[in-house]
């Protein structure tokens, strides 16, 4: 009886560890070395869901297009899936993208800032998520992935800096990027993991960045595909982040 306990009590403490580690309530973590959670999104919503919710506890819901399909289970993770759109072709599909409402918060100012996502895909175009658009005042921030290579981008009050992965991620396997801003201490710049793995690296400051756009997951908000490509991601993704310290 000792033993069959002490089995038992082992495996309700893997249990646990197991629900901390994936929660979607108030109280989840960041992703390791990602400092303070800003907002937390699993995208592990059922079918048919129509609100996107931050399980960070600040309460940065979002709001999920129709043409945006939830619920989708494979390789082990639950997450989106944006369907593939012809670039630079109208109409334009709004309901295409998940978009959070602007806040404080979600905009970098002049911390030091970090976007973690997972995607899967096999197609070669796309933003992935964004706060703000090239041209607009107060600066922005984005991952796409142009040829299928993930670029990382962020411009602000002093410059723009991007960075690139190596290779190509859309070959239908799951890969996490994270990128990060850093512009406080003595070396500042931006650095692109994926799969734990520094893949780039660029010295320099992009000063502060704040705006009053909404975050975008799927493409931009503002375009019309003929001037201005909504740029409509293609791919799965299985959650989004967002940090600072």
């Amino acid at each position: 009886m000792r033993t069959r306990s002490r089995h038992m009590a082992a495996v309700l403490l893997t249990t646990a560890a197991t629900l901390a580690g994936t929660a979607t309530g108030a109280g989840a973590t960041a992703e390791p070395g990602d400092g303070h959670l800003i907002a937390r999104y699993d995208l592990n919503e059922g079918p048919a869901a129509r609100t996107m919710l931050d399980s960070s506890g600040h309460g940065l819901n979002g709001t999920i297009g129709s043409e945006v399909i939830t619920g989708v289970s494979g390789g082990g993770a639950t997450g989106y899936r944006f369907t593939r759109l012809d670039p630079d072709t109208p109409p334009t599909h709004p309901r295409h993208l998940a978009t959070v409402p602007s806040a404080g918060d979600l905009n970098p100012g002049g911390r030091d800032y970090a976007v973690t996502i997972r995607l899967r895909t096999q197609y070669r175009f796309g933003n992935i998520v964004q706060k703000g658009q090239a041209t607009v005042d107060g600066g922005n921030f984005k991952l796409q992935i142009p040829n299928g290579i993930v670029q990382c981008l962020f411009r602000g009050a002093r410059g723009s800096i991007i960075v690139s992965s190596r290779s190509r991620l859309n070959d239908g396997a799951w890969h996490t990027v994270r990128c990060e801003r850093v512009e406080s201490g003595g070396s500042p710049g931006v650095v692109l993991t994926v799969d734990g793995t520094t893949e780039a690296r660029r010295a320099g400051r992009t000063g502060y960045i704040a705006n009053a756009w909404p975050l975008s997951i799927g493409g931009k908000t503002a375009c019309d595909q003929v001037k201005v490509g909504c740029d409509y991601y293609a791919g799965d993704l299985d959650f989004v982040q967002l940090s600072a310290r």
